[in-house]
């Protein structure tokens, strides 16, 4: 083997080696974004279950202030952006 080919065959080493190890870093960060993102899916997913609770929370507290004509109820669902002059809101379609 000539000197040559040692020299080239060493660089080409030297190549392989540095994308390998690119490669291993470019691994890690995607772990790292991969488990942030299962995070943010989980807190979406979580949320949405709580949505319909909120939802069915408010349907009874404005059902409720309207029935008993609760003035302290009614000014505490104003004052969080409840319009109580409208009758229920119908409920989204489920999605499937």
């Amino acid at each position: 083997m000539t000197q040559r080919a040692k020299i080239v065959l060493t660089t080409l080493s030297v190549l392989v080696l540095l994308l390998v190890l690119i490669n291993i870093l470019i691994g890690l960060g995607n772990q790292s974004l991969q488990a942030e993102v299962g995070e943010r899916q989980q807190m979406i997913a979580q949320t949405m279950q709580l949505e319909a609770l909120n939802r069915q929370l408010i349907t009874v507290l404005v059902n409720l202030a309207m029935k008993t004509n609760d003035e302290q109820l009614k000014k505490v669902l104003a004052e969080s952006g409840i319009n109580l002059s409208m009758g229920p809101e119908p409920a989204p379609p489920q999605k499937k």
